[in-house]
């Protein structure tokens, strides 16, 4: 897609637009061409208006050279309304919801009339209603004669917006199927290169192992309502719930990102006052953001600076200077454990696949020595063939005793890996399933709005 779009220059084979063979030398040659492409990854200008971001380059001009802004907020408008969607052209950026952001990267590219239009992972953070809103529009789009190249991998959109399916791996072409006709396990296989068997359901009893994390009446406005449960050593604790039901900020609160207003936190028996990251760090928890671009990694860095990050203070002398020989050693020992596909210790993480990234940030907190992990959507982003290695990883790590958080928006995720599971909803915790448990019996709970006492959350 990076070559489609300009990004990257081929060095074989030809791209034909409209019957024609085409070479394309940079974005701006893509658009003229017709392409637009939508990165997984924004690229919007928070400070500047919707129309602002939608003209950025093609502003319409007054004499002198100023802008019309006139002319710029009703032709913003105007493509609005072409996508029947409600954003003030006048709206600052930063303000607005991702899903109208990624309504306004929309916008830009039917701006340049773009005849082909590549999305990639375009729902990754929006909620069932924003995508509803999402595919409204490009069938729209397909209707008026736009191609649609649409980048995901979650096979149930694939299956509800996609004509055709390409399925591509380490590079290469492996085939397309027509999508109507073709089994989700048979694409998967496509994807993965075999076939991708479900774990053993055999989960193991925990109830006798030591409680690592115990968590009572954590509370902060609305987002946390007297939230308490516990997580044993070589548990997996899955966390459930419906968009701003209050999972992720139950994380951040145990990790002392954001404040509490009430609640006590123990970590293996003893009381803790969190009131940092650091804090959290020193007690032996580990913490993998949603958003692990901004929150869990430098991306400007390498892998071995990523993976050292949080035990630096452990590799250094009493003059603050690092034992970079040491930490090459160990980071190439963590690229060997947890299979890293890297082409060494001192590539910029940033160039990584999004599955090699998340174990960059989860061997910097087993190079810590974390006891307590909390992944937060751990494979947001990432392939089937990443999940299916990151779940064998998660499940070494409480085979080997760790006491794991996984919150997790897809309900067969949260069912393949926990060996319980807490429900949230509206800030509370509704209830905890055991394993075996059904859908249907996580949505029942993240739509009660009762709380559990304290004394169910043992």
């Amino acid at each position: 897609m990076k070559i489609l779009s300009g990004v990257y220059t081929p060095d074989s084979g030809t791209i034909e637009v409209g019957g024609a063979a085409v070479t394309i030398d940079g974005p701006r040659q893509a658009q003229a061409l017709g392409i637009g492409i939508i990165h997984q990854e924004l690229a919007l200008m928070n400070d500047l208006t919707a129309a602002q971001n939608i003209m950025i380059g093609h502003e319409p001009r007054l004499s002198f050279g100023r802008i019309d802004e006139k002319a710029l907020n009703a032709r913003a408008a105007e493509l609005f309304k072409r996508m029947n969607i409600d954003i003030d052209p006048k709206a600052r950026v930063g303000g607005l919801t991702i899903a109208r952001q990624q309504m306004i990267e929309i916008a830009k590219a039917l701006n340049l009339n773009s005849r082909v239009l590549i999305m990639d992972e375009p729902t990754a953070a929006l909620n069932d209603a924003e995508i509803a809103e999402l595919f409204t529009i490009i069938r729209q789009l397909r209707s008026e004669g736009v191609g649609i190249v649409y980048i995901s991998h979650k096979m149930d959109e694939i299956r509800r917006i996609s004509d055709r399916v390409t399925v591509m791996r380490d590079g290469k072409y492996v085939g397309t199927v027509q999508a109507a006709e073709t089994p989700i396990e048979t694409i998967i296989s496509m994807m993965v290169g075999r076939e991708l068997g479900e774990d053993s359901t055999d989960f193991p009893d925990t109830s006798a192992n030591p409680v690592m994390l115990s968590v009572r009446g954590l509370s902060r406005g609305r987002e946390i309502r007297d939230v308490s449960f516990d997580l044993r050593a070589g548990e997996i604790l899955g966390f459930a719930g419906l968009m701003g039901a209050g999972r992720t900020e139950v994380a951040r609160a145990i990790f002392g990102a954001d404040p509490l207003e009430a609640g006590e936190i123990a970590v293996k028996g003893a009381k803790l006052a969190i009131r940092s990251p650091k804090d959290a760090v020193r007690a032996g928890i580990g913490y993998l953001s949603e958003d692990r671009k901004h929150y869990g990694l430098a991306l400007g860095m390498d892998v071995r600076a990523n993976i050292a990050m949080a035990s630096l203070d452990g590799h250094s002398d009493r003059l603050g200077r690092i034992d970079e020989k040491a930490l090459g050693t160990i980071a190439q020992d963590y690229i060997k454990r947890l299979g890293i596909r890297t082409p060494g210790d001192r590539q910029e993480v940033r160039l990584l696949s999004g599955g090699n990234q998340q174990k960059v940030v989860i061997a910097k907190w087993l190079l810590r020595d974390c006891d307590i992990l909390i992944f937060d959507e751990p494979t947001r982003g990432i392939d089937i063939g990443a999940k299916s290695e990151i779940y064998a990883l998660l499940n070494r790590l409480a085979a080997a005793g760790k006491a794991i958080i996984v919150i997790s928006s897809e309900l067969p995720e949260v069912l393949r890996l926990s060996h319980r599971i807490a429900v949230m909803c509206e800030g509370r915790l509704t209830g905890i399933l055991p394993a075996h448990s059904t859908q249907e019996a996580i949505m029942a709970l993240a739509t009660r709005r009762d709380s559990m006492t304290k004394e169910d959350a043992a």
